[in-house]
């Protein structure tokens, strides 16, 4: 095992390791454990035999683990651990860091334009790095696409080649140099060792870890009776929905299923061939939309005194849904204003008809891709003689256009990895778009913990219809988790509403 230098990273041993014993599920993902006897690092929840507590070096992350020289575990598979999901700016800066490296391949690019992308300086956001890691962003990024080809060399049937694409690497030749350096195994001898793959023939199936408990019924439920016709569907416990992402001026098409395996802890996600080229986006994505990221003990310590206010209403394991594509969930949000939400899902399903790509599936009820930004820019303006035969408003109409051309121009940069303060500044600034909407987007397609949208309808009715400004002082107790409480809100009038209409 080589050794490298890293900084002493703080953590507890005695903690950790009191942890370790337990496995505790609560410290997956937070932490992770060195053997020097064996050379390997595993989560804290490894059935393995415990190792002997001098034996033993904790990192907060997996790649400061391969950087100090240790390779992973394959029975408790670190590529699978659930990630953090802090809300202090520094380690929001990382993650949003992170997030990019993900989403827009970052191996093509250089750390100035990271930094750039986050509005702040080379050396601060290494110095964020490598605290909330222990790695610089290079070495970061490095670690994630190896654990990407593990976890496809272990579940799928993938050629090693396709793994190397799929996983980010440029070469073949590089993917087995680095391989074999780091965790002492040519990827072929790994694929021998692997006891479970992907069998679907239309696609490949992988697994993405989550830290219990994880409310799946009430996320799954908020999905189906939002689901977009023709680009969604909630069927037999599973979420479907299809695919458009770009990447270097071509546009990837395809289709993704994501199902629960609460004994894994994990969702199985099955995607078509035709996203390889994308895979480490659309994994990314993924993970957004089911919050995967959630640590949901420290939403219940700050969120289970809305018991007092109304009895059962917090629920273990609560999720924010997210979205897949921030894009169409803006649009979403700008046609959902005053509407019900059977009537938002309408206009968007017949958007996404007009204007969406066709796609071939093998599941009847998906059949479009929801339009591209540059699709509503090229038509002729005034954009409402398009959308206004849909049913769509002219002031939603130009809302739409004027955000589209915004996304295009890139004035306006919709992600989870963007600075939300920023972003909501700027689309108050789009036509149309007022507090309600811009609250809406934050909680969705920004990803922001702290999101409420005080003024809505669902909000008022649940909380007894106090006045706006009552709402906004009490929501202070639930900060920075208010995305989570509005989530609550809405399930309990949904929940209460489905009781009243089946008459119990």
């Amino acid at each position: 095992m080589t050794q490298t230098n890293i900084p002493e990273l703080l953590l507890d041993r005695k903690a950790c390791y009191a942890a370790m014993q337990a496995h505790d599920v609560r410290f997956d993902g937070r932490f992770f454990c060195g053997v020097s006897s064996t050379g390997i690092y595993c989560r804290p929840i490894c059935r393995v035999k415990l190792p002997k507590e001098e034996n033993c070096t904790f990192f907060i992350s997996a790649a400061a683990a391969e950087a100090a020289g240790y390779r992973p575990c394959l029975r408790c598979r670190p590529e699978l651990a659930p990630g953090m999901a802090p809300i202090d700016s520094a380690a929001r800066l990382a993650r949003s860091a992170a997030l990019i490296m993900a989403e827009d391949c970052w191996n093509t690019h250089k750390i100035s334009d990271l930094a750039a992308m986050l509005n702040i300086t080379d050396r601060h956001l290494r110095r964020v790095f490598l605290a909330e890691f222990g790695v610089s962003p290079s070495r970061y990024f490095k670690t994630q696409k190896l654990l990407l080809a593990k976890s496809l060399l272990t579940d799928t049937r993938l050629a090693v080649t396709d793994v190397a694409l799929a996983a980010g690497f440029g070469s073949i030749r590089r993917f087995n140099e680095l391989f074999k350096k780091y965790y002492h195994l040519a990827p072929s001898e790994l694929r021998m060792k692997a006891a479970r793959m992907g069998r679907n023939k239309d696609g490949i199936t992988l697994f993405l870890g989550y830290r219990p408990p994880y409310a799946w019924d009430s996320l799954l439920s908020f999905l189906a009776s939002r689901a977009l016709p023709g680009v969604e569907s909630v069927a037999q416990d599973a979420y479907r929905r299809t695919v458009a992402i770009p990447k270097s001026g071509t546009i990837y098409y395809g289709w993704i299923v994501v199902e629960n395996r609460p004994k894994l802890n994990a969702l199985s996600v099955t995607i078509s061939a035709g996203l390889l080229p994308v895979l480490s986006q659309v994994l990314a994505r993924i993970r957004f939309l089911f919050d995967l990221n959630c640590s949901p003990d420290k939403v219940y310590e700050k969120l289970v005194i809305m018991n007092e206010i109304v009895a059962n209403i917090y629920v273990p394991g609560i999720r924010v849904p997210g979205c897949f594509d921030p894009f169409e969930m803006s649009v979403r949000a700008i046609l959902g204003q005053q509407i019900t939400v059977k009537a938002a899902s309408t206009l968007a399903a017949r958007l996404a008809t007009a204007f969406g790509n066709k796609l071939d599936t093998p599941f009847p009820e998906l059949q479009f891709t929801f339009p591209q930004p540059e699709r509503f820019c090229s038509l002729e303006r005034p954009v409402e003689n398009y959308l206004g035969p849909l049913g769509i408003t002219k002031v939603r109409a130009r809302s739409i256009a004027a955000l589209a051309s915004a996304v295009v121009a890139k004035s306006l940069t919709l992600s989870s990895s963007a600075g939300p303060k920023d972003v909501m500044e700027k689309l108050l600034e789009v036509p149309g778009l007022g507090p309600w909407t811009v609250q809406y987007i934050a909680l969705r397609a920004l990803g922001w913990p702290d999101a409420f949208p005080h003024t809505d309808y669902g909000v008022k009715k649940v909380l007894a219809n106090r006045s706006p400004q009552e709402i906004l002082n009490l929501s202070r107790d639930w900060s920075p988790w208010r995305s989570y409480a509005t989530i609550l809100l809405w399930n309990f009038l949904a929940q209460k509403f489905a009781d009243k209409k089946d008459g119990s």
